[in-house]
């Protein structure tokens, strides 16, 4: 009874003594909280293999005031290989391809693992590849973005926009 109560009491100061608990992980700004229910993600697959993995958050929903001419992604990727967005402005083999509605993009900008954006996404690493990739103003109501390479192609990522 004495050891029991030695542990009880213990127990007691150790657990009044802590400051944090889990609960204080979930303080979010406005703009994290919308990103987070944008982020959607695929595998990239070739036949049953996995080539890679795809993020993206879309950027009309997180700053509306901000992103209003185009549709706007913040595009975060793992490949397991070394293959490189396309850029439209260059004539270079299509390495990957980034199509929303089966459009190509006007604007691919490569960012550094620490950008503006950054705060956006839950994991921030060196060997992820980071983009703004902007396309023209779609006027469906549900757009799919699809990442392909010259073999491989994710499952389409399907965002709602919303009614204006």
């Amino acid at each position: 009874m004495r050891y029991i109560l030695t542990i009880l009491t213990f127990s007691l100061l150790f657990m009044g003594c802590a400051d944090k608990n889990a609960f204080s992980k979930f303080n979010m700004q406005p703009d994290q909280e919308l990103s987070a229910a944008s982020l959607q993600g695929s595998k990239i697959k070739m036949g049953k293999d996995v080539e890679g993995i795809f993020s993206a958050i879309y950027l009309n929903k997180v700053y509306p005031n901000v992103y209003t001419v185009n549709e706007y992604f913040y595009v975060y990727l793992y490949l397991k290989n070394g293959k490189k967005m396309h850029d439209t402005n260059t004539l270079d083999e299509i390495k990957l391809t980034m199509k929303l509605n089966d459009k190509l993009p006007v604007k691919v900008k490569k960012l550094d693992a620490k950008n503006q954006f950054s705060h956006l996404a839950s994991v921030n690493s060196e060997w992820r590849r980071y983009y703004l990739i902007a396309f023209e103003r779609e006027d469906k109501s549900e757009i799919n973005l699809v990442l392909e390479t010259d073999l491989s192609s994710s499952d389409a990522l399907t965002y709602q926009k919303d009614e204006e």
